[in-house]
């Protein structure tokens, strides 16, 4: 049984929720996502709120029974569907950040229009197009925020800026998550003269 597949999803004044047969379009102040619907779940707006079953169930209440008789991937998706629009309706009305930090002696990144220019001790630096609706700001040269409406877009993207120069376990030196734990490896030890 999907507990979070049962939950309602709330929709805050100000966003326009559309419902068609393949998809649930919304649409806020920040900007406006459609999210897909996978087959056998229907979504409904009741009152303030939305709600996502599967087709073959048509109550509001959902029982044991009733679920003995939905597939294996009917049951997978319902709660994957509520929590992608979920992350829509959140992302039109708040939307969504990533913090990563550039550590490492002359390391630093800028932005130039519609892209990012990172200095990361290679011979050259890198430039980094960024997709529409990502925003990037830059602190201290060392400090990046992604925000966008698109929650997976934004991981995305920050997870290939990270990519560049991954952190060096030895020295830690390169791009990471902010509040990221890294375990720091031991170099090799000196050979004692015998």
């Amino acid at each position: 049984m999907s507990r979070v597949g049962r939950k309602p999803i709330p929709i805050p004044s100000g966003v326009k929720v559309n419902i068609t047969a393949r998809a649930v379009e919304v649409q806020g102040p920040k900007g406006k996502l459609s999210t897909p619907v996978p087959r056998g779940l229907d979504f409904r707006q009741e009152g303030g709120a939305l709600l996502v079953r599967p087709d073959a169930i048509p109550k509001v209440e959902v029982h044991k029974e009733d679920l003995d008789q939905l597939s294996n991937q009917t049951k997978a998706l319902w709660g994957l569907a509520r929590s992608l629009v979920a992350n829509a309706v959140q992302g039109v009305t708040e939307g969504f950040s990533k913090q990563l930090e550039i550590v490492g002696v002359g390391y630093k990144a800028e932005v130039q229009g519609q892209k990012a220019v990172f200095s990361l001790g290679y011979s050259r630096p890198i430039e980094f197009p960024l997709p529409d609706g990502i925003h990037i700001s830059v602190e201290r040269g060392t400090r990046l925020t992604l925000s966008g409406i698109d929650k997976a877009l934004v991981g995305q993207v920050a997870k290939e800026i990270r990519s560049l120069r991954p952190p060096d376990p030895y020295k830690q030196k390169g791009i990471r998550f902010a509040g990221e734990q890294l375990r720091k490896k031991a170099g090799k030890a000196a050979i004692g003269a015998k």
